[in-house]
């Protein structure tokens, strides 16, 4: 029988890559984004599906599931990013990010588990970022919303194995193609006084030429060997510089 996967945040970046890859690898796909329409996938896609869904807000995720049917798997992908110094850094900003990088995340796990432990199978893939496997300037913020739900991921793990249900980690490296950048609230030059500005410099140019970076696809087989790992592991680093990270633990 066919598996289903629910992924969010598939508009563009990792999100879209992990819908392609599971679709190319002959699974249901349910795609979900804030504004349907928006993202155009390669391939077959007669066995997508792209559902509205907006992780902050508690009637948009119950109207996903009453529309999406049995899953057999989610990925927890959907994020917002933000790059800044944290002494200027909004408390609205802080809290959107936790909204949408932790409380989403979390959210969407409460919403999909009554169906999982009842026929005592199912797989959540929580992914998350680098920044958890070391520290990264400028990034206080989004670190803290990222770091959240590797403990959330881990101990969820535990409870879950009981019924059978896998809890995964997915903790992909920086990837200058997606849209991160694009996806922050408020641009980075509003987020760094000018007194952090000979700080930030070669942080920047670090950015701007990494020795190692991640693509999609790495982070697309991250997800597809977690949704396939049968030997009890919990975390999995996507990309060559999220390896070498974990590596260096």
């Amino acid at each position: 029988m066919t598996k289903t996967i629910l992924i969010t945040g598939t508009s563009s970046g990792y999100g879209k890559a992990i819908t392609e890859h599971f679709l190319a690898q002959g699974w249901k796909v349910i795609a979900t984004m804030r504004r349907p329409g928006t993202a155009g996938f390669s391939g077959d896609t007669s066995r997508l599906r792209v559902l509205p869904l907006d992780v902050t807000n508690e009637a948009s995720i119950a109207a996903l599931f009453e529309t999406a049917g049995p899953i057999d798997v989610l990925v927890n992908n959907a994020g917002i990013g933000a790059v800044g110094a944290f002494e200027a850094m909004p408390m609205s900003l802080v809290r959107q990010l936790l909204k949408t990088n932790t409380i989403g995340a979390m959210a969407m796990c409460q919403a999909v588990l009554p169906q999982m432990p009842a026929r005592r199978s199912g797989i959540i893939v929580n992914v998350t970022s680098s920044v958890t496997l070391d520290a990264f300037p400028l990034a206080a913020a989004y670190t803290a919303s990222k770091q959240a739900i590797q403990g959330f991921t881990g101990s969820l793990a535990h409870e879950l194995a009981y019924f059978d249900i896998l809890v995964k980690l997915v903790e992909p490296g920086y990837a200058p193609t997606t849209n991160f950048g694009a996806n922050a609230i408020i641009p980075f030059d509003q987020l760094l006084p000018g007194e952090y500005a000979d700080f930030a410099k070669p942080i920047m140019k670090g950015f701007a030429t990494p020795a190692l970076t991640t693509r999609e696809i790495d982070v697309a087989e991250g997800v597809w060997n977690a949704v396939h790992d049968v030997t009890g592991r919990l975390r999995f680093p996507a990309g060559p510089d999220a390896v070498a990270l974990a590596e260096a633990q």
